[in-house]
């Protein structure tokens, strides 16, 4: 549903991207010659993706994607695009990095797996708190200033937690304060970039920057984890030792960004309460929608408790901090894998086949977790996990494009990530006690069993047979 592992690196993410989806759909329906639509894109809109009066304060993506109105350069050659993309990827890796290397140094620090599940959950948390209210503070303040108060924040709070380790003394509460700032700055820092790119690529171009942006965060995925988890091993703090250093660089190259990363607003400016309430509202008729989403909770849940499980049971059987992070980037280079062949599958099966298929493939992918403890047979099953997650992140953007009305796109994104998110907090904690009460096979066992009552109630639910694309 980053920060930390989240929605691009967990194989159970499902991440909607739908700022992505919106954009594309926004190029399509002002008439631009863009690019065809997806592979998998359903060409008739559903009633409740009919037009929608203009507000005001509202601003399209054609204006804000070419606010100069200058000749269109080649996408390669965009000097503010490419500072932001490489900022953002940077501070991306630096995260990827983190999320592995906070349990993992709690892990070995400790011995103890529910120390490391309240790490993990706290730096998961911010998912659960944030994204609302950050959702519409990036629509409210300057996005540039947001970024680089993020990403200074990051560094510091890394630098501060180097220190800590170095010092010799390391106390639990601190490093459970340090991994939620991070979180709550990774949130705020993806969001403003997610929604700064229409501002500096014109509308004709998003495709492109979009599938540049994808591609640029699969790949923070699967270096970010071996990376994290290979530094570990040279030292406790080494991982944020190179996470301070990465930050700043991304800091470094968003201060070259020039042009504006968001439009001028005109009109009065709406209440945010009654925008989220009205939010809140549209998601709640979307009975298929809500269905799937408690389908992707459920799956980030457990898959959170999976990846400790592994941890825990790796460590016990003597592996290194590097194994982990082999298994962690195998599933992060299976989602890459499954995003790009998504489209193949989402014009041949209907989004409920996907979830019920995924469902089942994921139970069965489970089990054999519970009793294998060798690396590459481990990261085998996790890459085809991610393969089936990668799917998922295509034919749920395609569905959620065409339901959500355009300018519910936003405030729908952020609903779908704080289901997705949320329900990824409990995970490591939930997981780390049992894991202390069970063991890790049993462990395993018990999350192979939930995945499977996943899946009968996702096949028995009525209301995923009435999917309103279909109607």
């Amino acid at each position: 549903m980053t920060p930390p592992p989240k929605t691009a690196t967990d194989p159970a993410v499902l991440q909607w991207h739908l700022n992505e989806a919106a954009d594309a759909d926004a190029v399509s329906d002002a008439g631009n010659p863009g690019p065809a639509a997806p592979a998998g894109a359903v060409t008739r809109a559903p009633a409740a993706a009919a037009a929608e009066p203009t507000r005001a304060g509202d601003v399209t993506e054609a204006e804000a994607g070419d606010p100069a109105g200058g000749e269109v350069v080649p996408l390669r050659r965009n000097r503010d695009f490419s500072l932001l993309w490489g900022g953002a990827g940077l501070s991306l890796l630096a995260g990827r990095a983190t999320a592995v290397a906070y349990p993992l140094t709690v892990l070995w620090l400790t011995g103890s797996p529910g120390d490391a599940g309240l790490v993990g959950t706290a730096l998961l948390l911010p998912q659960l708190l944030v994204q609302l209210p950050g959702g519409a503070l990036v629509d409210r303040w300057d996005r540039r200033r947001i970024m680089l108060g993020a990403g200074l924040g990051q560094a510091l709070v890394a630098g501060a937690v180097a220190a800590l380790l170095l010092s010799g003394h390391v106390w639990l509460w601190a490093l459970l304060a340090a991994a939620f700032v991070e979180g709550t700055l990774g949130v705020l820092h993806q969001l403003a970039e997610r929604a700064a790119v229409p501002a500096v690529v014109p509308a004709g171009q998003l495709p492109a920057a979009l599938t540049g942006n994808e591609a640029r965060t699969r790949g923070a995925a699967i270096a970010g984890q071996p990376l994290g988890s290979g530094l570990v091993a040279l030292g406790a703090s080494f991982p944020y030792v190179a996470a301070l250093v990465g930050q700043l660089a991304s800091v470094a190259l968003l201060f070259g960004v020039r042009g504006k990363l968001q439009a001028e607003r005109t009109g009065p400016r709406p209440d945010l309460l009654a925008d989220v309430r009205e939010g809140l509202v549209w998601m709640w008729r979307q009975h298929f929608l809500r269905a799937v989403m408690a389908a992707v909770a459920v799956s980030n849940l457990l898959f959170q408790g999976l990846n400790l499980a592994v941890m825990t049971g790796i460590q016990e059987k003597g592996g290194s901090q590097f194994e982990i992070g082999l298994v962690l980037s195998l599933s992060g280079a299976g989602g890459l894998v499954g995003a790009i062949s998504g489209g193949w599958w989402a014009t041949r099966f209907s989004l409920r086949t996907l979830v019920l298929g995924g469902l089942a493939v994921w139970t069965a992918l489970m089990v054999p977790v519970a009793v294998l403890r060798d690396p590459f047979a481990l990261g085998a099953l996790f890459a085809a996990s991610g393969y089936v997650g990668g799917v998922f992140n295509v034919a749920g953007g395609v569905f959620m494009v065409r339901v959500a009305p355009d300018r519910m796109r936003g405030r729908a994104n952020s609903l779908a990530m704080l289901v997705g998110g949320g329900a990824m907090a409990a995970g490591p904690v939930a997981a780390g006690f049992a894991l202390e009460a069970y063991g890790p096979t049993r462990t395993v066992l018990g999350l192979s069993a939930a995945m499977g009552l996943t899946a009968l109630a996702a096949l028995l639910s009525p209301a995923l047979r009435r999917n309103p694309l279909e109607a």
